[in-house]
């Protein structure tokens, strides 16, 4: 039996995913992270964010395994629907959607926000509306052109972020660091984990371009596991620079807190100042676009396999790419900017995160029993270890979510309640749709 809908195009190498991933992420070293700053100060944003480094990396080595086991669009949901069924599917599903799809509108205020800066005549809502329908576009013209234009704005971001450490690193000083660096003591520390999460969230994305990866031993593997390391090291070099450059009060509450150290570092007058904020926007545009490539597969993926409407899975015959699932994201995405502000789209898009990965981290243990004989080309390394400490740090940071930014985890769970409700009610847990292409 032929089927008419045609499947994705398998178009990527390591150095995409490489690109992706980065810019999947890349945006949270240029804003967000130092609002931390405001809850724990300088050495208690560190700590937070060393403990949060510690869950990406034994996250991020445990999760290639099911990345490369089992290559499939829906990522975090095709794991969670091979282990635990439908249910455990939904809210892998669930999640995967809120961390992305909120994520993404808040990138865009921060670009709306940077070319507002820029140029003041134009309205920081009508820059990020704008910003969804042209990355939209390129994303329709396939995931060829996506990636190679994902890896253009990486490289490009990188590069600015290494130009901006070169030019502030000389003037750091450990006094401004270390001043006042944990006021408000360790509950500090827990109250800022989801900012040290806005540094690397959405990297889990990358499992979802997994169908679209050539056949290449260990590509996946070697696209993750660059990327976090390249993530690492910029985040910890980005936010020691920063708090060395002045009393961090004076930057802990700022959408452009690079821009603004290298103003007092040069004055505002010096041409490189100005060349930064201009092309401040390279890293907010590899995020932004993405991460649209990444919510995209996971809209996709859920509608291919019955949890969403079913047009949603259709692809296009000639660039390949799920053009319903970039459309409808869109128009949540936009809807999202005119109903939240960008620390609440901050947060929940952390709620959804740190959920996936316990779900995540969850087959991986359920699937190394049940499915012993499943192929996987890479295996966990120091397993059970890795899983375990992972499970357990985002164990922790969902408790201190919980406590800390309550309201918000309610709404998040009220949604998954209806959603689930619903599931239920239309009797879709009767009839799975085993849908997995491994």
């Amino acid at each position: 039996m032929t089927d008419e809908n045609p499947g994705l195009k398998k178009a990527l190498k390591p150095v995409h995913l490489w690109a992706i991933g980065v810019g999947l992420v890349i945006s949270g070293e240029y804003f967000g992270w130092n609002y931390g700053w405001g809850v724990a100060g300088t050495v208690g944003l560190l700590i937070a964010t060393l403990l949060i480094t510690l869950l990406y990396f034994t996250f991020i080595f445990s999760f290639t395994e099911l990345t490369t086991s089992i290559p499939n669009a829906g990522g975090p949901f095709a794991y969670a629907l091979k282990a635990f069924g439908p249910l455990g599917a939904l809210v892998a599903g669930y999640a995967t959607l809120i961390e992305f799809l909120f994520a993404t509108p808040a990138i865009a205020l921060a670009l709306g926000s940077y070319m507002h800066f820029l140029y003041p005549s134009i309205p920081v809502i009508v820059a990020s509306v704008v910003s969804y329908v042209l990355f939209t576009v390129i994303n329709l013209l396939g995931i060829k052109e996506a990636a190679w234009f994902s890896l253009i704005m990486t490289l490009l971001a990188i590069a600015e972020l290494l130009l901006f450490i070169g030019v502030v690193a000389p003037e750091f000083k450990l006094a401004n660091f270390l001043h006042n660096p944990m006021p408000f003591g360790w509950s500090g520390v827990f109250a800022a984990l989801p900012f040290a999460i806005w540094l690397y969230v959405c990297l889990e994305g990358v499992a979802m371009v997994a169908e679209e990866v050539k056949n290449e031993k260990n590509a996946i593997a070697k696209g993750y596991i660059s990327a976090l390391l390249t993530l690492t090291i910029l985040a910890l070099a980005v936010m020691i620079c920063v708090g060395g450059i002045a009393e961090w009060e004076k930057l802990a509450s700022l959408d452009y807190p690079l821009p603004e150290s290298i103003a007092l570092v040069l004055g505002r007058d010096n041409p490189l100042t100005k060349l930064f904020a201009s092309v401040g926007l390279f890293g907010l545009v590899a995020s932004f676009h993405g991460i649209i490539i990444s919510y995209s597969r996971q809209i996709f993926a859920l509608a291919r396999s019955g949890y969403l409407p079913t047009v949603l899975s259709k692809v296009s015959p000639r660039q390949q790419v799920p053009y319903w699932a970039l459309l409808v994201g869109a128009v949540l995405g936009i809807l999202a900017l005119f109903l939240l502000d960008t620390s609440k789209l901050v947060i929940l898009s952390t709620i959804g995160a740190v959920v996936v990965y316990i779900v995540s981290m969850l087959a991986l243990f359920k699937l190394r029993r049940s499915d012993p004989t499943l192929p996987r080309p890479f295996k966990a390394p120091f397993y059970p270890v890795f899983p375990a400490i992972a499970l357990i740090l985002a164990l922790v940071t969902l408790a201190a979510m919980l406590y800390f930014y309550g309201w918000l985890c309610l709404l998040f769970f009220a949604g998954l309640v209806v959603i689930i409700v619903l599931f239920y009610a239309f009797g879709k847990h009767r009839k799975p749709r085993e849908l997995l292409q491994i």
